[in-house]
C-alpha cells in the first residue's frame, strides 16, 4: 500500500512538475507565415502662396503590405499605397495627376494607387540586405528620405545593405536606380512650382550610389559620414557629389549638433562647388526643451532625394529652389521651444529668419507651430500651422530672379498604424 502511495505521489509530482512547460508551449503563438501591415492617415490641409488661388484638400491614404517571416534569414515585403480625395479644391502638383490646376496654390498629394515598396530582404552576418522598392532614410534625412510628410512618400528602387560587424560602427551602401517620386502614378507632364516650369515626371531613372557611416563608440559621441554620388536621366541639372561628416554629443547639458558637407556639380549647370553647415544647440528644462540651429546653403547647393519639408519650416517656401539649386544661396537662423501641455499633448513653437548665403538679403521670416498627441502604439494626431512672409528679395535666380512667395499652410490629421 505504501509501494502505490509513493509512485502516487512521484507521479503527480512529475505532472506537476512539468505542467509550466506544458502550458507555455500550448499558449506561445507561432509567427504567422504572413503578416499584414496597415498604415491609414486622413488629412485636412489648407495652404496658400501668392499670387495663386487657395487650396482646400481632404484626404485619406491607405498602405496596406504583407510582410514574410524570416526563412533562413531571408523575408519578403509588399506593399501598396492608395490615396483619395473627399475635397479636391487644390492642384496635386503635376501634369497627369488628379487634381491638377495651375491656378491653385500646390498641395501635392494627388489621388493615386500605386505600388509602394516591395522588396527581398536578407539578414545574416551582421549585415542585412534588401533589393527592390524600398524606403531608405538617411541620417536626418537632409539629403536621403522618403518625404513622409506627404500622402505617397517617395521610395526608391535600390539595392541597400547595412552592416554591423564592427561594434559601435553601422555602415551602410545604397545603389538607386529608380526615384519614385510623390506625384503619384498618373503624373506623366511637367511640374509646375513656385518659381518655374520643370521637367519632373513621377519616376526618374539614376545611378546614384549612396555610402553613409556611424560610429558610437565614444561614449557620449556620435560620429557620422558620408558620400554621396548622384547621377539621373533626363534630369542633369540634379546631378551631384556630395561629400559629408557629422557629429553629435552632449557638453555641460546641452546636446550639440554639427554637420559639414561639400558638393560639387552643385547649380543648375553643374559647374559651381558649394558647401552646407548645419549646427544646433539644445537645452533640456525639465520636460521642455529650446533649440537654437543656423543650417547654410551656398548658392546652388542642391538636395534633391531630400525630405525637404523637415527643413527651412513648415511653409515649404523654399523647397523647389533647394532642389533644384537654383537659389542664391539660403540661411536659417531658428529657435524652436517643446513644452508638453495636457493629456499628453506636446507643442513646439518655431521662428525662423531666413537670408542668403552672405545674409546680405532677408527673404523673410516664420512663424511654425506643432500640437502632437500619441494615444497609444498605433494611433497618433497632429495639427500644424505655418506663415512665411515675403521680404521680396530675390531667393532664385540671381538678382532678377524671383522672392520665395508669402505662403500659409494648416493641417489636421489622425494616423493610425498596426
Amino acid at each position: 500500500m505504501k509501494t502505490k502511495a509513493l509512485i502516487f505521489l512521484s507521479t503527480a509530482s512529475l505532472l506537476h512538475a512539468g505542467a509550466p512547460d506544458l502550458e507555455t508551449t500550448l499558449a506561445a503563438k507561432p509567427e504567422p507565415w504572413i503578416k499584414p501591415t496597415i498604415d491609414i492617415r486622413a488629412r485636412y490641409e489648407f495652404r496658400n502662396v501668392d499670387p495663386l488661388d487657395s487650396s482646400n484638400a481632404f484626404t485619406f491614404r491607405e498602405r496596406l503590405g504583407l510582410k514574410t517571416m524570416k526563412w533562413n534569414g531571408f523575408s519578403a515585403f509588399i506593399e501598396g499605397e492608395f490615396t483619395q480625395a473627399a475635397i479636391d479644391d487644390y492642384s496635386g502638383g503635376a501634369v497627369g495627376a488628379s487634381p491638377f490646376d495651375p491656378k491653385n496654390t500646390v498641395i501635392a498629394d494627388p489621388e493615386t494607387n500605386e505600388f509602394n515598396q516591395g522588396y527581398l530582404q536578407y539578414e545574416g552576418f551582421d549585415t542585412t540586405a534588401k533589393i527592390g522598392r524600398q524606403r531608405i532614410i538617411y541620417d536626418n534625412a537632409a539629403f536621403i528620405g522618403n518625404v513622409g510628410w506627404r500622402q505617397n512618400e517617395q521610395t526608391f528602387d535600390a539595392l541597400s545593405l547595412s552592416n554591423k560587424s564592427i561594434d559601435a560602427l553601422t555602415l551602410n551602401f545604397a545603389y538607386i536606380s529608380q526615384v519614385n517620386r510623390i506625384f503619384g502614378s498618373d503624373a506623366d507632364g511637367p511640374l509646375l512650382d513656385n518659381y518655374k516650369k520643370t521637367s519632373n515626371v513621377e519616376d526618374i531613372q539614376s545611378q546614384v550610389s549612396l555610402f553613409n557611416a556611424s560610429y558610437t563608440g565614444i561614449k557620449g559621441l556620435t560620429l557620422g559620414g558620408y558620400a554621396y554620388i548622384m547621377n539621373f536621366e533626363n534630369r542633369g541639372n540634379w546631378d551631384n557629389n556630395t561629400f559629408g561628416v557629422t557629429a553629435k554629443g552632449k557638453v555641460w547639458d546641452l546636446t550639440l549638433y554639427g554637420e559639414l558637407a561639400y558638393q560639387d556639380k552643385a547649380g543648375v549647370a553643374g559647374e559651381d562647388t558649394a558647401f552646407y553647415e548645419h549646427a544646433t544647440v539644445t537645452k533640456a528644462f525639465g520636460t521642455q526643451s529650446i533649440t537654437l540651429g543656423v543650417e547654410h546653403l551656398d548658392a546652388g547647393f542642391k538636395t534633391p532625394l531630400a525630405t525637404v519639408h523637415a527643413y527651412n519650416g513648415y511653409a515649404d517656401a523654399f523647397i523647389g529652389g533647394r532642389i533644384e539649386g537654383t537659389h542664391n544661396g539660403l540661411t536659417d537662423v531658428y529657435l524652436s521651444h517643446t513644452i508638453p501641455l495636457f493629456y499628453g499633448i506636446k507643442w513646439t513653437n518655431v521662428v525662423h529668419a531666413f537670408g542668403d548665403d552672405e545674409v546680405s538679403a532677408g527673404y523673410g521670416y516664420e512663424i511654425d507651430s506643432v500640437l502632437a498627441k500619441k494615444f497609444d502604439d498605433n494611433f497618433s494626431a497632429l495639427a500644424k500651422l505655418a506663415h512665411f512672409e515675403s521680404e521680396g528679395d530675390p531667393f532664385t535666380g540671381g538678382q532678377n530672379g524671383k522672392a520665395a512667395p508669402t505662403t500659409t499652410q494648416f493641417s489636421i490629421e489622425v494616423d493610425y498604424t498596426f
